[in-house]
């Protein structure tokens, strides 16, 4: 596997710890698995992690080239398949793998890239991803997390349908029910402190329904690029006593911190699933989160939570969320059955089952060429 970033990256995120949860199960089923990423800020070059390897390979762009001379040279691809994981910028594998490959594909950047990088660096991002990688990854199968985001990839990409498929992620069991709701209303979010999260609305919204409801506090989990402007904007609109910005806390604390929340909340932009919406909603919190592809399918509208396509509604929608106890726990428990159903194991089945699908006919051609000598 090759991946822009490690899970001990301190910007790792979702798309990092889902590749750890895959890579895992693959490993405990006796696959010989090797992740090659950047390298991690005082880390070893090397690392074995819950039966895979993680190979640290250069710098943090770096990486992409190097990775491709990795892969010409055999290095990478020596075994018998490689999953590339196309976070933003691809590593173009189709260019120096000809065996058995997937690609994943959270979801498209778009706008993405003009919330991190300058003017003309943003548009050459937003070529290489929309023109310049689609036309060599169209034999290439896809796997993302949602149908919506397959949706989007169909059609802003232009992938072929019939090379795109669907595997949620999961999530695990440490996230369940417990005691500790909170007396008085929280809302939770948790995220990178990046500008594709646009945390920056949800504290608006917190500060707007405060005071609509004076007992409401928010808590944002994270570290990240925009700390210092959301600290800003918190002591711009006199928030500092109720909105808090703990940084990154332990698994045990996000799980009490899901506990304590009655609403988990999310105004991000692009999401391919959203995992943090089903780590609450195991915990039986349910979610107000934005309308957008991932959050379509990771919320239903109505059952498991709210989805929000303004900040008025977003703040109406939290405001029904704390007001509304019947409303609550009928979101509540339908929120936990659905989270219930998604497990790493099955996460880890069916990607493997697009691999081993892809593997098939290399595996037929290899047994022939073996034949026919």
């Amino acid at each position: 596997m090759v991946a822009w970033r490690d899970l001990d990256d301190a910007e790792s995120g979702g798309s990092e710890l889902h590749a750890h949860e895959v890579l895992t199960r693959w490993a405990a089923a006796g696959l010989d698995v090797h992740l090659f990423t950047s390298r991690v800020d005082g880390a070893a070059r090397e690392v074995s992690r819950h039966g895979y390897v993680a190979h640290r390979a250069a710098g943090r762009y770096a990486v992409f080239p190097r990775t491709a001379l990795l892969g010409l040279s055999g290095q990478i691809g020596a075994g018998q398949a490689v999953v590339e994981i196309w976070n933003g910028m691809p590593f173009f594998s189709p260019l120096w793998f000809r065996g058995p490959r997937v690609a994943w594909l959270h979801h498209v950047h778009a706008e993405m890239w003009k919330m991190v990088l300058p003017p003309r660096l943003a548009r050459l991002g937003g070529l290489v991803e929309a023109r310049l990688a689609p036309p060599l990854y169209r034999r290439t199968p896809v796997v993302t997390l949602s149908s919506s985001s397959r949706d989007e990839i169909i059609e802003m990409l232009g992938m072929r349908p019939d090379r795109v498929s669907v595997v949620p992620p999961g999530v695990d069991p440490m996230f369940s029910p417990g005691p500790g709701r909170s007396p008085h209303p929280v809302v939770v979010a948790v995220g990178r402190l990046e500008p594709v999260k646009r945390f920056d609305r949800l504290v608006e919204a917190v500060a707007e329904l405060r005071r609509q409801r004076g007992d409401v506090e928010c808590v944002v989990v994270g570290e990240g690029s925009q700390r210092a402007a959301l600290e800003a904007l918190r002591r711009s609109l006199g928030a500092d006593s109720y909105v808090h910005l703990p940084g990154r806390v332990d698994p045990a604390e996000l799980v009490r911190l899901y506990r304590r929340a009655w609403v988990l909340a999310s105004t991000s932009v692009r999401e391919g699933w959203g995992m943090t919406v089903s780590e609450a909603a195991a915990c039986g919190t349910p979610a107000v989160v934005s309308r957008i592809a991932g959050h379509l399918d990771v919320v239903a509208d109505g059952r498991t939570g709210l989805l929000a396509g303004s900040r008025a509604e977003m703040v109406a929608h939290l405001r029904a969320l704390v007001d509304d106890e019947v409303l609550h726990a009928r979101l509540s428990r339908a929120a936990l059955e659905r989270a219930a159903e998604l497990t790493w194991e099955a996460t880890a089945e069916g990607t493997l089952a697009v691999l081993a699908d892809e593997s098939r006919p290399h595996r037929r051609r290899r047994l022939g060429r073996g034949a026919g000598n």
